[in-house]
């Protein structure tokens, strides 16, 4: 057989996905963030958030452009640059709501935690496919220590929820990496062990050295938010007060009175967004938001199971697991589920850097989808598949002449 012509398919299904999210969006900010906005200028965030999602696409277009495989030759760089940003970060950046976690950038903020995650993705990728083998316990170790040396730098910022999205990001590549199932019980029995640490600590005061007490304080928080009502517990309490009000339908786009025109759920437009969405929406809206961002992480999933190499399908693998973590646990926060870790719903919540990175990962996904398994042009009449790719191939033969 001569050489396969290929040409690159545009996966429009999950193109559409997003931009109905991004769309969504901007109607729920318009409302969310208006209690919060300068004076005077009510549209204040969803004109800066129009902006980034002009800057996003920009970011898509560029990811879903150049070839996947050249990023393999760039991973090195694109890593230490995430490093040294991260690095910028602890010893310059700008600190708000007791974390240092921005450098400025003219009227700007940027958030290297967040393009951190897709760094972290290629080049994690790029490691797994050249170690292709993880049979044995050390084998994971480079593994680990390639995304533990960014993560505890997060951490230190600190930034609890990106450290978990990392964690879930690595899980979720090593185990389409080939991670045998005995060793992936390390992660649960990890998370049980940080568990009964934490029990431990409010059962006996055990200090845990990587996290403060309001991050412990906040993360415990949604198991009992009553316990501390105007202080960890108020956000759980009015986000779950935000979607009880919306009910079966919500009161309608723009017309959220608990969040609009009260605005007593402080971050309801960021970290919170899901109970705006809750509130406007209700249940059906809710769910159908929810369905949608399942049907992107699928796609993801199956991306990766028609990537032509292990290289594309470790990229969508990490693609999906990031997403899939932010939504359970941004939307799991918001109704009072999950533990809260401060993770932004992706393509919803207010924040360019986190848009950006969003943005950059869905490009990812339609470049390994654009160049998966190689495609042929399908002949215009019958011919067998052999003929067709077959260097001694004819005029006659194509157009389907006499044989």
């Amino acid at each position: 057989m001569g050489n396969r012509h290929t040409r690159f398919q545009l996966d429009y299904f999950t193109l559409i996905a997003m931009y109905l999210l991004a769309a969504v969006s901007i109607v729920v900010l318009a409302s969310a963030s208006r209690p919060w906005a300068p004076s005077g200028d009510p549209t204040y965030f969803v004109k800066r958030q129009m902006i980034w999602f002009g800057l996003g696409t920009v970011v898509l277009v560029v990811a879903t452009w150049i070839n996947y495989e050249h990023f393999k030759k760039f991973a090195p760089y694109i890593y230490w640059a995430a490093i040294g940003l991260l690095g910028i970060v602890l010893v310059h950046g700008q600190s708000a709501l007791g974390a240092q976690r921005w450098i400025p950038i003219g009227p700007f903020q940027l958030q290297p935690s967040e393009l951190a995650k897709v760094a972290i993705i290629i080049t994690l990728a790029t490691h797994l496919d050249k170690k292709k083998s993880l049979k044995h316990w050390r084998d994971m170790v480079s593994p680990l220590v390639h995304v533990g040396i960014p993560m505890l730098m997060i951490l230190k910022q600190p930034d609890l929820g990106t450290t978990l999205v990392f964690a879930a990001i690595t899980i979720g590549m090593l185990y389409m990496a080939g991670l045998p199932w005995l060793k992936m019980l390390v992660f649960p029995a990890g998370l049980g062990l940080m568990v009964l640490w934490i029990y431990l600590h409010y059962r006996y005061g055990i200090k845990i050295p990587i996290m403060h007490t309001y991050q412990l304080n906040r993360l415990t928080a949604f198991i009992n938010p009553n316990k501390d009502p105007l202080g960890t517990g108020y956000n759980v309490i009015q986000s779950r007060i935000d979607i009880g009000v919306g009910g079966l339908t919500g009161s309608g786009l723009t017309m959220g009175a608990h969040t609009t025109l009260l605005g007593y759920l402080p971050e309801s437009y960021t970290d919170f967004i899901y109970a705006g969405i809750g509130e406007q929406l209700g249940f059906v809206g809710s769910m159908a938001i929810l369905f949608v961002y399942l049907l992107i992480i699928a796609r993801a999933v199956y991306i990766a199971t028609q990537a032509k190499d292990r290289f594309g399908m470790l990229l969508a693998a990490g693609v999906a697991s990031m997403f899939a973590f932010h939504v359970i646990e941004s939307a799991g926060m918001a109704s009072g589920i999950m533990p809260v870790a401060g993770v932004p719903l992706p393509f919803m919540s207010y924040g360019g850097s986190a848009l950006m990175a969003d943005s950059a990962a869905i490009g990812l996904l339609l470049n390994v989808y654009g160049r998966r398994k190689v495609q042929g042009y399908k002949p215009s009449v019958a011919k067998p598949v052999p003929v067709l790719y077959s260097n001694q191939l004819s005029e006659q033969d194509l157009v389907g002449g006499p044989n």
